[in-house]
């Protein structure tokens, strides 16, 4: 038994060891880890752009346009397939989805629907392979042949669209110089943009949105633009505008032949003076021949340049273009010319990509948020290590050593799985040091009750530790069911804190029952004490005897009182909903000189016709937080807001952080939040009632509801704003909230057990005071480190952690006062008389409250 006792610490302790390794270059500088190994230097938790500085862009592939592609193609098929089988036709029509044309001779109508079979027939596709009918054709009156796109092509266009357009953004990005950067797809039709350091975040998404789709083609001179416009142009040509202002028609032919898949190199070049700007292009083989052909037939007459089918620019062919380059001059800036070649040497979105999105800070706001989280962090330690200390002396040691390691631990967790720290990931590894000494306590304190029960202190050891395991996990799966839901809310600054919090949970429970124990015993082994400590100090609540269930009535009705005026204050007011939720832009602004002024911004901004406009003074008096109301106008008119704002400020404001959030995204992140709030209720409801009997399940939801409900009320009363991370915020208090209720309910079943004729009432009473200490101890390592989060954390994470402090002081309460009473209420023991009939109804030789354990 010995010898696998030396054999599991070796393995242990080259555990830590690997951990301690792994973690370590998240500790070092840039100029330290370029000296380690490649695989060493890189393992190591990627910093978030609200951490580091940069942008996140969600960007959303534009229905519109494959459905305008889409009924172009297919009315071309149309006119192409019933031309070559040389029906007549008129009246051939596009709209939306809907293609309309009369066959002229009703006798072809037939052969008609037979020329087009090609357009209806199916291809494969689909949900389990099945097939997809892309276009569907009805015979009408007349003649009339009515055809319709399908949704099901539409989707599959759109699903194309996004796995080309990946390349492309990627290519973009890069040639912007940027080089820490990640896309990816994200759900259907959306593409998900990270960049990572200082970037111009307008500048960016001008770039990403544009299609670029470049083309070349005759101008029709058949007739003018305008006398197009005032009459009908042949049907091989279509009117389209120049990038003027205000914009020239033109009327140009429908044939493409060079197209931006032919270029080979694009450059922007400027005159001596910087006065004129143009674009130098050169085509492959393909290309070079089409245009030579062309300007050799039409010399005279103008070529038509296109940008997203728009005329950039219509030169007149002097001579054939044999060589395949050749300049043109834009009438853009330097910066416009420079970016239109980027975009065309990157090659061509299939669409347009609208930011529905975007969630950008600076390097040095990033920076000072991080600072701020660490500083907290190491008050955080320091505080719930001193108070350790305070109550256990050499035990709250070894709990300190043990939360140093656990911290290393999850360091080294969140590096192999690669995971994004964000600023709510710091936060939680902060929480995680307020939490992590529960499991401590919870050991530490079944220790006591076992040695108090005349175990030698060698079995107390082995016991506690043994006995608390169960009572630990069931109180942390709550906190993992709630982290998991937090996960799929769809933020990455969420999802970056429950990653934090599951990952500092698993390795809270891995070093209480490894690391904390084998310091534990290889002390008890060298030192051979035969008791407890006698400078543990959390005696002091072992003869509390508390009758916390005699005054259940009044504090039920206090806590009643306060959850109907919190609904009705809720239904009444409302809460302050944050962009996530109500849509709309909020930025964060430093004067470049002076002080902001928040009347000045109001004003400025107002005058844009962008309706409300809320503007306050942070901390630093150079600081200012600008909110504009959502829109209305979709997405674009989202981002025009934001464009406008930087324009009007830029003269005087640095743009520090801001957040855009669209209708669409909006309106998904609520439904999230709300079935994520349900969910975990759900889920955490259905574990309990496994693991318990149902009036626990039931005890814990009312709870908790009372929790979520108190502090909504909290939002309503000081007019803070509900975001995501509030909903995180009430999601950790429910984890947290249940993991303390679920401690207390694992004790009074224990008592149940026990003492199956003890009334229900004194019951309870004394399984809540023989936790106390635990209770205390746990509520109060939590608060501290909240307390150092809201102090320190700086102003992006201080509502967070001031909506935390409020919870974890009434889930206590709740786990206490409402929790327990329940059980009274729904009978857990229905056999058991009222506690004022049965006050000397109790087990021999025991006191109601601190009966033999």
């Amino acid at each position: 038994m010995h010898r696998f006792s030396r054999v599991k610490s070796v393995l242990i302790w080259c555990l830590v060891l690997v951990a301690v390794v792994i973690a370590a270059p998240n500790l070092l500088s840039e100029a330290q880890r370029s000296k380690l190994p490649a695989w060493l230097a890189d393992s190591r938790v990627v910093l978030g752009p609200d951490v580091q500085g940069g942008s996140h862009l969600l960007l959303q592939i534009e229905r519109a346009d494959i459905v305008k592609d889409r009924l172009e193609r297919t009315v071309a098929g149309v006119r192409g397939r019933l031309r070559e089988a040389n029906i007549r036709y008129t009246g051939l029509t596009g709209t939306d989805q809907d293609i309309t044309v009369k066959i002229t001779d009703a006798g072809q109508v037939d052969a008609a629907v037979n020329a087009l079979s090609a357009l209806t027939a199916t291809t494969k596709g689909g949900w389990f392979g099945g097939s997809v009918q892309n276009v569907s054709l009805q015979k009408g009156a007349d003649g009339q042949l009515s055809l319709r796109i399908s949704n099901d092509s539409i989707d599959e266009g759109i699903a194309a669209a996004q796995m080309q357009s990946l390349p492309a953004v990627e290519r973009r990005i890069a040639g912007l110089g940027i080089a820490d950067f990640s896309v990816r797809a994200d759900s259907d039709d959306r593409i998900d943009v990270k960049t990572l350091g200082s970037v111009d975040a307008e500048r960016l998404k001008n770039i990403l949105s544009e299609p670029a789709q470049l083309s070349v083609r005759m101008i029709d001179e058949s007739m003018s633009g305008q006398q197009a416009l005032a009459g009908r142009w042949p049907a091989t040509s279509e009117v389209l505008y120049s990038l003027d202002d205000p914009p020239v028609p033109y009327l140009v032919d429908r044939t493409d032949f060079v197209t931006g898949k032919n270029l080979v190199d694009v450059q922007a070049v400027a005159d001596g003076q910087g006065d004129a700007v143009a674009i130098t292009y050169k085509l492959d083989a393909e290309g070079a021949e089409s245009l030579a052909q062309k300007t050799r037939q039409n010399i005279g007459r103008h070529l038509a340049i296109l940008f997203d089918d728009q005329v950039m620019a219509a030169p007149l062919i002097n001579a054939p273009i044999l060589d395949g380059t050749g300049t043109v001059p834009v009438s853009f800036s330097a910066d416009g010319a420079n970016d239109l070649a980027l975009m065309l040497r990157s090659g061509a979105l299939p669409a347009t990509l609208t930011t529905v999105e975007e969630r950008t800070v600076s390097p040095a706001l990033g920076a000072e948020s991080k600072r701020a989280g660490v500083i907290a962090g190491f008050v955080a330690v320091i505080l719930v290590t001193g108070l350790m200390f305070a109550f256990y002396r050499k035990l709250g040691i070894i709990a300190g050593i043990s939360l140093v390691l656990n911290l290393l631990l999850i360091l080294a967790v969140l590096s192999v799985i690669g995971a994004t720290l964000t600023l709510p990931g710091l936060a939680g590894i902060v929480l995680i040091i307020g939490m992590a000494v529960d499991a401590n306590v919870l050991v530490y304190e079944r220790i006591r009750e076992e040695a108090k029960a005349g175990q030698s202190f060698a079995d107390a050891i082995d016991k506690g530790f043994s006995r608390a395991f169960v009572t630990i996990l069931d109180a942390n799966v709550t906190i993992v069911i709630a982290a998991i839901i937090l996960y799929y809310l769809g933020s990455d600054a969420v999802r970056g804190f429950a990653v934090t919090l599951v990952a500092g949970i698993l390795t809270t429970v891995f070093t209480t029952f490894t690391l904390t124990r084998w310091i534990v015993v290889t002390w008890l082994h060298r030192k051979h004490p035969r008791h407890l400590p006698r400078d543990v100090h959390t005696g002091i609540f072992d003869h509390a005897n508390i009758r916390f269930m005699g005054i259940r009535r009044y504090t039920f009705t206090v806590s009643a009182a306060l959850s109907i005026l919190a609904m009705a204050g809720f239904a009444t007011f409302g809460a302050n909903l944050g962009v996530d939720f109500a849509g709309g832009s909020v930025v964060e602004v430093k004067a470049k000189q002076g002080t902001a002024d928040p009347d000045d911004i109001r004003a400025r901004l107002s005058d844009l016709n962008m309706g409300d406009i809320a503007a306050r003074r942070l901390a630093d008096p150079s600081t200012a937080l600008v909110r504009i109301q959502a829109q209305g106008g979709g997405e674009n008119a989202e981002q025009s807001a934001m464009t406008l704002l930087r324009q009007e400020l830029g003269d005087d404001y640095d743009v520090r952080s801001a957040q855009v959030v669209g209708p669409a995204v909006s309106g998904e992140l609520t439904r999230a939040a709300t079935l994520g709030i349900l969910g975990s209720l759900a889920v955490i409801l259905l574990y309990i009632w496994l693991r318990f009997e149902w009036q626990f399940a039931i005890g814990a939801i009312i709870a908790t509801l009372h929790d979520i409900i108190l502090t909504l009320g909290l939002f309503v009363l000081t007019g803070m704003e509900f975001n995501l991370m509030s909903v995180a915020a009430i999601l950790t208090v429910i984890g947290y909230s249940l993991n303390d209720t679920v401690v207390v309910y694992d004790r009074m079943r224990e008592n149940l057990r026990r003492y199956p004729k003890m009334p229900l009432p004194i019951l309870i009473d004394a399984s809540i005071n023989q936790t106390l200490s635990r209770t205390v101890l746990t509520a109060a390592t939590t608060l501290l480190a909240l307390a150092a989060l809201c102090l320190f954390g700086g102003e992006a994470i201080r509502p967070f952690a001031f909506v935390m402090l409020f919870g974890v002081a009434v889930g206590t309460f709740s786990s206490i006062y409402i929790a327990a009473p329940v059980l009274i209420a729904f009978k857990l023991r229905p056999d058991a008389l009222d506690d004022d009939q049965n006050k000397k109804v109790a087990e021999p030789g025991t006191s109601p409250g601190n009966p033999a354990v």
